[in-house]
């Protein structure tokens, strides 16, 4: 069994775990969200120069957390793409200095496949292929899981992520950043059928409407358009019934995306990472969708749904057991296709 040390610095969270396959020795996540509340979302350099104040503190408590020093580290991995440039520079440069000065093997690892293989810390009897719902603030996907490090993206969003969706009608609701967990929770005093939203469909140039790809834009102008309606009418909006509709019609949207393409693949389990695995609207209606036709639907424990190390580490360990292993002279990149997850390693 791998031990790895895993560190992911993509976005706003500095995160340093241990993991032993897909056993979390440790998991220690700072979280910048409050830093960034105060601009309505994050921002790229005050990200990166939190990173580096705290990653050295991190990495201290994530082996003390473990009970190991680095003689019981077998390898040292980082994300390595997608992501902030800046912010994936600093995890993965820590990560090359100390495989260097611990003579460790190092792993680049993709962000979307961490959280791929965030299922696995809660079911490491999971086997591919299977499909998985990939759902952050700034992914939406469908991708086929064939094995570690084979993957094919069946569905995306054309525009917004669905997280990002969330975001923007938070802001235009007064509601503060980030905007998932606030909807979340005023949904459920609302009236998901309060109001009829668009679900958001891309055509297809033959005609008709693709059955995997999704699309948030035009939802969240509609969202705009409605309650600049109903402040003129009637001076205050009703937040609990808009966030209840704007979370039902995302979480239908997607629903129906992933039960349609599970099916007509034939697989019959759906692993859900990302961030907005964590929504509760989307959990029920997946949940009751996926029993209706005898499929499974398997959502990470919700310390694992957002940016973490831990599943980082997990990906890194099945490639570290496979023989794969990074050159050192690995760069970041801020956009790559998950289908080309192969070239972070040498073999």
């Amino acid at each position: 069994m791998a031990t790895i040390l895993a560190i992911e610095t993509s976005c706003d969270e500095t995160s340093v775990a241990v993991v032993r396959d897909c056993q979390v020795l440790s998991n220690v996540v700072s979280s910048q969200i409050a830093i960034h509340q105060q601009y309505g979302g994050v921002v790229p350099e005050v990200a990166s120069r939190q990173h580096v104040e705290i990653i050295n503190w991190a990495l201290a408590h994530s082996l003390e957390q473990a009970q190991l020093d680095w003689s019981g580290i077998d390898g040292i991995a980082a994300t390595a793409a997608p992501g902030l440039v800046g912010a994936l520079l600093v995890g993965l440069t820590a990560a090359k200095t100390l495989a260097m000065l611990h003579q460790k093997p190092f792993l680049g690892v993709h962000h979307l496949e961490g959280h791929i293989y965030a299922s696995y810390l809660s079911e490491p009897a999971l086997e591919p292929p299977f499909l998985c719902l990939l759902v952050s603030g700034g992914h939406t996907s469908l991708i086929y899981v064939k094995d570690c490090g084979h993957y094919e993206t069946l569905g995306q969003t054309r525009d917004d992520a669905a997280g990002e969706a969330f975001d923007k009608v938070a802001r235009l609701m007064n509601l503060g950043y980030p905007g998932g967990p606030v909807i979340d929770r005023l949904a459920a005093e609302g009236n998901p059928q309060a109001f009829s939203l668009p679900e958001g469909q891309v055509s297809l140039p033959e005609g008709g409407y693709h059955r995997y790809d999704s699309s948030f834009s035009g939802l969240k102008t509609a969202v705009l358009r409605l309650s600049q309606k109903l402040q003129q009418s009637e001076g205050a909006l009703p937040v609990a019934d808009l966030a209840a509709s704007f979370q039902d019609t995302v979480a239908r949207s997607l629903t129906k995306r992933a039960i349609a393409c599970a099916l007509d693949y034939g697989l019959d389990t759906i692993a859900v990472g990302g961030g907005v695995a964590a929504n509760k609207g989307l959990r029920r209606r997946l949940q009751a969708a996926a029993a209706e036709r005898n499929l499974r639907v398997l959502f990470p424990p919700m310390q694992f749904c957002t940016d973490n190390a831990a599943m980082i580490g997990c990906a890194a360990a099945d490639h570290f057991n496979r023989g794969h292993r990074s050159p050192l002279t690995l760069g970041t990149q801020s956009r790559m296709a998950i289908a080309n997850v192969m070239q972070l390693y040498a073999t």
